[in-house]
């Protein structure tokens, strides 16, 4: 427990000189506090989901395609509360060497702000992590509450990305990933430095590109050029598109991009297990792409190194 400086003062007697005194010492420390930069609460990208919400009578297609396409296994589904406020869903984790999926299906109408969250991500210590997400820029949009398995809360970045962060009661144990997806950001350049900023504070994380000019083909806008930024952290990857936000269908729908080794075989998995060909396969700066979209609607990038 840490007791005032005056409390201090009136214990041991003394007097104004000591109470100045105390109050400078206090000052010195918390700019020493503040200098020591924010503490690592990521855990690691495998613990990090993209939160998907579909219809009730969608789950299970979506579950079917998506595990279809990429491998893996589903969690046995429950029906839970996940919100601070009464409501209903059915939840189950999707597990793939790529990335992992949070599955939603409400039985109840949804609660704000719950379902514009992009992205749920393990931290060690939820205190800690909101006042490090607060010091960094972020406006925590739910404070922390309790669910079944732990603590939730949401926080927003400058731009309006919105994110949950989680902590569980059991520390949770799962493999690598085989490659590690990408949170896919669109935001304003009024907007972009201080995402850019606060997140890497937040995440101990750097920018290994930042690249003023990228080819607009990758936002469906082959004559132009756009600003992408690229970041890493313990958390994960992060790509940050800086837009004007003319942007055709389904570009900034797309929430995560998933690496995969030989896209043809990936594609072809995906026709086969009902998803639909949104943007057709491209290629820009070493990376082959295509847009597709899920059963129930989830829009997701995937992508593999086109080689030389």
């Amino acid at each position: 427990m840490r007791i005032s400086s005056k409390a201090v003062a009136a214990v041991f007697g003394l007097g104004l000189f000591g109470l100045v005194s105390l109050t400078a010492m206090d000052a010195v420390q918390a700019k020493e506090s503040t200098q020591v930069g924010a503490p690592m609460v990521a855990v690691g990208s495998q613990y990090d989901t993209t939160h998907v919400y579909v219809a009730p009578a969608d789950v299970d297609r979506f579950v079917s395609s998506f595990i279809g396409t990429f491998g893996g296994q589903s969690t046995k589904q429950v029906v839970a509360t996940v919100t601070p406020t009464p409501s209903s869903t059915t939840s189950q984790l999707l597990q793939t060497p790529v990335g992992t999926v949070s599955l939603f299906g409400f039985k109840t109408p949804i609660p704000f702000p719950f379902g514009d969250e992009r992205t749920g991500y393990l931290v060690t210590d939820m205190d800690t992590a909101i006042r490090s997400a607060r010091a960094a820029g972020a406006d925590v949009m739910v404070s922390p509450f309790p669910d079944p398995i732990g603590r939730d809360a949401v926080i927003q970045w400058p731009g309006g990305l919105n994110m949950q962060l989680y902590w569980h009661t059991t520390a949770p144990s799962y493999a690598p990933f085989q490659s590690i997806p990408e949170n896919r950001v669109y935001v304003s350049p009024d907007r972009a430095d201080a995402l850019v900023k606060g997140f890497v504070k937040f995440s101990h994380g750097k920018v290994v590109s930042d690249e003023a000019k990228a080819p607009g083909v990758e936002i469906g806008r082959p004559n132009d050029t756009y600003r992408r930024v690229r970041i890493e952290s313990t958390f994960g990857k992060m790509t940050v598109h800086v837009t004007d936000g003319h942007l055709p269908y389904p570009y900034g729908r797309e929430v995560t991009g998933y690496e995969v080794a030989k896209l043809s075989d990936t594609l072809a998995k995906a026709k086969a297990n009902g998803a639909q060909v949104l943007v057709e396969p491209f290629t820009s700066e070493g990376r082959e792409s295509v847009v597709v979209q899920f059963p129930g609607g989830y829009v997701a990038e995937i992508h593999a190194n086109a080689g030389p």
